[in-house]
């Protein structure tokens, strides 16, 4: 399941950001990736670890995990702390995969899961830049509003197109979920979403108390903890 969730930052989060992320000096961005995905890459990233890297990152964490969308669809068990990258002159990520478990410094690895980016910047502020997802229905283009974000599965074949304006910013992290297949998230979250829209509508009737059971037996059934 591939979704948008608008709004996860704030305009004030996103301008404090870019603030800070301009007094730094970035380093290669394929310090984080293996030999495959090196091959690749070529973008800039915050030093994993500096003092401004886990700032920041726990204010998209927290942003995150605040947000009853990104909840409901992800499911999130662990979040690997995020990274913050930029893209200018021609940089680009070819077509790759997410390694499936991700270390983290003085913390358990993290199963890659779900995939989310951030955006820091505005569309129209570069060109290029799109985020590319490939599923079974073909290929998919992202490119959205500064503070959005997007999630998609870590198994999906993606890529982040050359910037040929301007300069892309944005924090990236992986997700482990509660639920580890894709389908079973996507189920549970049509079902919730549902739930709600009607309980929005007619109230918690016998019939949505019922359905409501059914959604949580089965996110019993399913849950990693």
């Amino acid at each position: 399941m591939m979704l948008h969730i608008p709004g996860v930052l704030t305009p004030e989060q996103v301008a404090q950001f870019r603030t800070r992320l301009r007094q730094i000096d970035w380093v290669d961005g394929r310090a984080s990736v293996g030999a495959q995905g090196a091959q690749v890459k070529r973008n800039r990233q915050l030093a994993e670890g500096s003092p401004l890297a886990v700032e920041l990152g726990q204010a998209v964490s927290a942003a995150l995990m605040a947000n009853p969308l990104f909840f409901a669809s992800v499911l999130p068990l662990r979040i690997l702390p995020p990274f913050f990258n930029s893209y200018a002159g021609g940089e680009h990520y070819g077509a790759h995969v997410d390694g499936a478990i991700r270390a983290q410094r003085g913390g358990a690895p993290v199963r890659s899961d779900v995939s989310c980016t951030v955006f820091l910047c505005e569309p129209d502020e570069y060109e290029g830049g799109e985020l590319s997802v490939v599923d079974a229905y073909g290929a998919h283009e992202v490119k959205l509003p500064a503070g959005d974000a997007i999630v998609y599965p870590s198994t999906s074949v993606h890529q982040v197109l050359p910037v040929t304006r301007g300069e892309r910013l944005a924090s990236f992290l992986w997700v482990q979920s509660m639920v580890r297949d894709d389908w079973k998230r996507s189920m549970l979250f049509e079902l919730d979403s549902n739930i709600q829209a009607l309980r929005g509508k007619v109230g918690d009737t016998p019939e949505l108390v019922g359905l409501t059971g059914h959604y949580h037996n089965l996110l019993r059934q399913w849950a990693e903890t």
